[in-house]
């Protein structure tokens, strides 16, 4: 378009267009007027092209497809920024790791991690952060602030990636699938814990007994081992437990609630994996093998103590005489010999064992043959 077809003005910033359409949008830049409504959650627009593109947030619409890797989006610019990955040309790759971004600022951003520059910081906590988003999200916490709302529940979110992943508890949708096994997922996280059980991977190891774990939240409870700390406390019995889980199942002594029960002898329990671990008797089901001397079982657990005679492993030691054992219920039975518990009673004489096959030797004295003394 030449200049001499630019008829129309804007009389603040002296931009000049060749329709009055195209001032009239213009224009909103200085008045901010935003005419076009959301009609879910109210956002208003300048331009319905902008709405349109907002609205696909709702929908969930993606129109625009990667002809490479099929990967959809909603945005055009957002496809054709995604396509400059699949171009040699236009990569911008990160001399440490080779990684490679389709924006130099991203690859800018990506360096960070190698320098561990972080230049975004708050002015409140004085947290830092790699990117201006980050800190931008971060501040809601100090200011509540939660611009994400799910339509369904009207749940609040302080960034849209939560609200995103919220979405699929409504939605089912599951992206995130095993290659080995084929079970999906709602979360990549999910998926990258998963996947350790084919592994085998266990990356969190206690540094107090060497006993690892799968999973970071998994080594965190198992410290409260060692620590003795416990968090959760029974209103009814004083009972303190490590985790809040295990102190639901423990209320259930004093409710008497057992709402797992076998399909096939209705036997009710207060543990879904006890009903689980109880089935096997039905099914004879023993799907945990030694890989040293193919002995089966039917708990994980008992494989994971079977496999200490092949180690000669005894991660659980006696603080009083220093003995170690295979497993906790040894040593608790053990630590009887320092504290005088007898925790077996006699309903009949009430004598008491450390022992409870003790107990069961006693008993046959109680009968008609052996009258007690």
């Amino acid at each position: 378009m030449h200049r001499s077809e630019h008829r129309y003005s804007c009389e603040v910033c002296n931009k000049a267009f060749g329709h009055p359409s195209s001032l009239g949008k213009h224009q909103r830049l200085h008045t901010g007027e935003r005419p076009y409504a959301c009609e879910v959650c109210n956002k208003a627009f300048s331009r319905q092209l902008y709405l349109r593109r907002h609205q696909c947030m709702h929908t969930g619409e993606r129109p625009y497809t990667c002809e490479v890797c099929t990967k959809a989006y909603s945005h055009q610019s957002s496809l054709i920024t995604h396509q400059r990955m699949h171009n040699d040309e236009h990569q911008n790759k990160c001399k440490v790791c080779t990684k490679a971004f389709s924006h130099q600022s991203h690859l800018i951003r990506h360096q960070r991690v190698h320098t561990g520059e972080r230049p975004y910081k708050c002015d409140v906590c004085s947290k830092a952060f790699v990117s201006q988003s980050h800190l931008k999200t971060h501040q809601r916490i100090h200011t509540g602030e939660c611009p994400y709302t799910c339509e369904v529940c009207n749940k609040a979110f302080s960034d849209k990636s939560s609200l995103t992943r919220h979405q699929r508890t409504h939605s089912g949708e599951r992206p995130y699938t095993c290659d080995v096994c084929t079970k999906a997922f709602s979360r990549q996280s999910c998926l990258l814990k998963h996947k350790r059980i084919h592994s085998r991977e266990r990356p969190y190891k206690c540094e107090l007994c060497n006993e690892e774990f799968s999973l970071q939240s998994d080594l965190l409870k198992h410290k409260r081992i060692h620590s003795g700390e416990r968090l959760y406390k029974c209103e009814l019995c004083n009972k303190e437990f490590i985790q809040q889980s295990e102190l639901l199942i423990h209320q259930r002594i004093h409710t008497g609630e057992r709402p797992y029960i076998c399909e096939v002898c209705s036997k009710a329990f207060s543990r879904q994996n006890i009903l689980v671990n109880h089935k096997r008797i039905h099914s004879g089901e023993r799907p945990h093998k030694c890989e040293l001397c193919n002995k089966e079982f039917s708990q994980k657990s008992n494989l994971i103590k079977h496999q200490r005679i092949h180690t000669g492993e005894c991660p659980y030691t006696c603080e009083v005489c220093n003995k170690s054992f295979i497993d906790k219920y040894s040593l608790k039975t053990h630590q009887r010999v320092h504290n005088g518990e007898r925790p077996y009673v006699c309903d009949v004489c009430n004598k008491a064992f450390s022992h409870r096959i003790n107990l069961k030797k006693h008993k046959p004295i109680h009968t008609a043959e052996h009258p007690c003394v």
